[in-house]
């Protein structure tokens, strides 16, 4: 049995953890407005894209200015939805065609036209998972969930960073 499983609580986004972890779960309490929870690997709070993205067949083209990255970083990246769709949040490789703008290849062909948001770590950084959580239930009664993490859970080298929206609270357990 494992010992050394320690917990961590947010209400807002931040850091739980700034050091090399094992992520072994989550638990969340949702608030009146549906809700994300992005857990990240990063040494930096992740970047939100001024302008957005577009997507077209499996190009998926970020346009935010100063990114500071080059060709062949691997990032995180999340995306919010346009339409009834969204780009496939995960770990790429990027490639850069400007000072303000980079392409990655997403594993699934959609075309989204409009700027929509999304996020995205430093170079190294790396998204872990997200949870897409529901309003309170019809008769006002908070939605409260919690998820465990198969196996030695999810291995992250630089820290745990809760990115919440519309979220009570947010625990996490690692170790």
């Amino acid at each position: 049995m494992q010992t050394d499983v320690y917990s961590g609580h947010l209400n807002s986004s931040g850091f739980y953890i700034n050091y090399r972890s094992r992520l072994k779960g989550i638990m969340f309490t949702s608030s009146s407005t549906a809700g994300t929870i992005n857990m990240w690997d990063v040494t930096a709070a992740p970047t939100a894209a001024a302008t957005g993205y577009t997507q077209s067949g499996n190009t998926v083209t970020v346009v935010s200015a100063a990114h500071g990255l080059q060709t062949g970083d691997r990032i995180g990246i999340t995306f919010a939805t346009a339409t009834g769709v969204s780009a496939t949040n995960g770990n790429y490789t990027v490639t850069v065609t400007n000072s303000s703008t980079f392409t990655i290849t997403d594993v699934n062909s959609r075309t989204i036209a409009s700027a929509t948001a999304c996020t995205f770590s430093n170079a190294g950084g790396r998204w872990l998972m997200s949870v897409d959580t529901a309003a309170l239930t019809s008769s006002g009664v908070p939605q409260n969930q919690s998820m465990l993490i198969p196996g030695e859970g999810l291995l992250c080298l630089n820290g745990i960073y809760g990115q919440l929206t519309n979220q009570t609270g947010v625990t996490i357990f690692y170790g």
